[in-house]
């Protein structure tokens, strides 16, 4: 089964750390990233952008575009990771191996109901 592991945290945090600190944490997930494609498991993953440059469109018909975030809380969706796990088990074993390289985060897993292809990934 697909699952999405969205990675939450706060984004004032993450844009104050230095390129060094950055890259020292970009290290350390791609081994996670790269232990997971060797396995078969990792599909999409993507860092999103600025939540001050994203829009949302909501309300009936054709709705309306909003700037900027599109909810208040402490922590932002900043990026997720797309993962063909056995069970919910194991897809909360990789989000807690994430976790380890990035303690501050957030990790939501969440089953995939449907899934388009456009990543090599083969269900299992």
């Amino acid at each position: 089964m697909f699952y999405a592991i969205l990675a939450y945290h706060v984004e004032e945090t993450v844009q104050s750390w230095t390129s060094d600190e950055d890259a020292a944490l970009m290290k350390d997930l791609l081994e996670v990233n790269d232990r997971l494609t060797r396995a078969g498991k990792l599909g999409p993953a993507a860092r999103l952008g600025d939540t001050a440059k994203a829009v949302t469109l909501r309300g009936p018909g054709d709705g309306m575009v909003i700037d900027g975030p599109f909810a208040e809380t402490k922590e932002q969706l900043l990026g997720l990771y797309v993962l063909d796990c056995a069970n919910q088990d194991e897809a909360v074993a990789v989000a807690r191996d994430l976790k380890r390289v990035n303690p501050t985060a957030v990790y939501e897993i969440r089953p995939i109901v449907l899934y388009l292809p456009g990543a090599p990934l083969a269900a299992g």
